[in-house]
């Protein structure tokens, strides 16, 4: 089930997100990753349009929206492969038929995604805070 982000479910974003980000980013050091976690909280998820995905009281993945940009969207590692990202996805392009976002380069998990959802690569530029290389990817929806 797919709903709007409440305030009780940050603790558990916040876990899904530390999950998915530590395996997916590697390598990031641990403390930029401690650091963009306490960012998630308290300035991420107030400022973004928030979907999760759950099943039952679980939270198992979310979809943080900027506008037509993903800010976020990460699932459960254990959820991997069971189309929930797709979901979130597919919701969020109901409302944004133009999809953005950036990518780290060597986030391997992230990049197959977004491609095998359709999105194009349109430009690459250096994260200052890392200095790794991101990728700036855009989707545009078909017609039907």
């Amino acid at each position: 089930m797919i709903r709007a982000y409440k305030t009780t479910d940050t603790d558990s974003i916040v876990n899904v997100w530390f999950q998915s980000s530590s395996l997916a980013h590697p390598f990031l050091e641990s403390d930029f990753m401690e650091h963009e976690k306490k960012k998630v909280r308290e300035i991420y998820l107030p400022n973004t349009v928030t979907w999760v995905v759950s099943s039952g009281d679980e939270l198992e993945g979310f979809i943080s929206m900027i506008g037509n940009e993903v800010g976020a969207i990460f699932v459960h590692p254990d959820k991997h492969g069971q189309g929930l990202g797709k979901q979130l996805m597919d919701h969020v392009s109901e409302s944004h038929p133009e999809l953005e976002v950036e990518v780290f380069k060597e986030n391997k998990i992230g990049r197959a995604f977004y491609d095998r959802y359709g999105f194009e690569p349109i430009a690459e530029s250096v994260h200052e805070p890392t200095n790794q290389k991101l990728i700036r990817m855009k989707f545009k929806k078909q017609q039907t």
